[in-house]
């Protein structure tokens, strides 16, 4: 892989030329900048910045005072390459939190070995309904300890409205849910992208996570998607590394609060 290559074209395709990710969100380019806006419980921020230092300043209070204007909180997804080299530090200044950084992976589907089974008592089973949404939700509120109601929001919404962009899957054992993901699919691009997977602490280490991103790498390899890409956290990168992903950089959500 041209990790070069295959960076810009990530950049290009998802960032400046970034979709909408659910219904009732919509992309906004202002100036130097690609947004999202979406309702209260989507995802609303900053996907890419083409910025200088000299407009750098007023562009993030641009975006403070457009979504504080709507009374959302936002993000503003900065990658390690994006300029200037100290929007971090501007962003910090401006009153932005930020998350733990995480890895930019990405994977040709055909070089991927997508054989690898779920462990022994646990079977993979698509979630296309409320109930099998809530399970997902679960699994996701246990391993992460966050609130799954915007993920139940963002996932019920695209199985009404884009049912054909979005697949979950839940790992059970017997009838408790262990793990769960979901993959996005992106329609005109060569990219889909692998979010949300998640295992309960007592199952880990046991191939879980391994499986589900198999299972969704074989799903992306049917709809005929080039490249997978993952934003993996530190406990991830292991294991996405073996499997065939190469790190391309690094992303911080930097988070600002109303």
């Amino acid at each position: 892989m041209d990790h070069a290559a295959v960076l810009a074209l990530y950049d290009r395709e998802m960032r400046e030329g970034a979709r909408p990710d659910g219904p009732g969100a919509r992309i906004e380019r202002a100036g130097g900048v690609v947004r999202q806006v979406a309702d209260e419980l989507g995802w609303n921020g900053v996907l890419w910045s083409g910025l200088d230092a000299a407009g750098a300043d007023r562009a993030v209070r641009e975006q403070i005072a457009y979504f504080t204007g709507l009374g959302r909180d936002f993000e503003w997804k900065l990658y390690a390459h994006d300029a200037p080299a100290d929007l971090g530090a501007r962003l910090l200044a401006a009153g932005f939190r930020a998350e733990p950084a995480e890895t930019l992976m990405i994977a040709e589907t055909a070089a991927l070995a997508l054989g690898t089974p779920p462990p022994a008592g646990v079977r993979l089973v698509a979630a296309t309904d409320p109930a099998g949404i809530e399970l997902a939700v679960r699994v996701h509120e246990k391993a992460f300890g966050t609130d799954g109601a915007p993920l139940r929001h963002r996932l019920l919404a695209r199985l009404a409205a884009d049912r054909g962009t979005v697949v979950a899957v839940v790992a059970l054992a017997g009838a408790e849910p262990v793990g769960a993901a979901r993959l996005e699919l992106v329609p005109g691009t060569p990219f889909a992208g692998l979010w949300g997977g998640g295992t309960v602490e007592s199952w880990r280490g046991r191939g879980v996570y391994r499986a589900l991103v198999a299972h969704r790498a074989r799903v992306a390899a049917a709809h005929g998607c080039r490249y997978l890409q993952v934003d993996a956290s530190a406990m991830s990168r292991p294991v996405l590394e073996r499997l065939g992903f190469h790190p391309l950089g690094s992303t911080t959500p930097w988070c600002y609060e109303n």
